[in-house]
């Protein structure tokens, strides 16, 4: 299936775990792959082997990331968040457990007056994370 990188996608700068990252990604929700991996050769601006870019997709949402071969101050924010609606409260509670190891969890899995079951959390690579429980339908 052929993906063309959206007009407006999200871009994670790591500094030297995209590849593990984006493995990780991808191993969390179904209809997720890795698109593409170009890497740094030997004599590049990035360490060699590195990512210089790659897209994947989670859920059929596709998102870009790099190496950064610039060494910088700055890394994620929670203010800026990666929003997943989980289908199934087996999902939510898989990939909550798996993005707060070696994590931080900023507010726990939980009912929350705008949610039946929600969870706000920053995985090992900074990345920040709120998962939402689709709605149930009434039966």
């Amino acid at each position: 299936m052929g993906h063309s990188i959206p007009k407006v996608t999200t871009f994670l700068m790591f500094s030297g775990q995209a590849e593990e990252a984006m493995k990780f990604y991808t191993s969390l929700f179904d209809q997720s792959e890795i698109i593409s991996i170009a890497r740094y050769g030997p004599n590049e601006a990035g360490a060699e082997g590195t990512v210089m870019q790659a897209a994947f997709s989670l859920k059929g949402q596709v998102f870009m990331c790099i190496d950064s071969s610039v060494k910088h101050d700055f890394t994620f924010t929670p203010a800026m968040s990666l929003y997943v609606t989980c289908d199934t409260e087996e999902e939510i509670d898989r990939v909550f457990q798996r993005l707060a190891q070696d994590g931080s969890v900023l507010m726990p899995l939980a009912a929350y007056p705008f949610s039946e079951k929600f969870g706000w959390v920053a995985d090992k690579y900074g990345v920040s994370w709120q998962l939402n429980l689709a709605k149930s339908s009434p039966a």
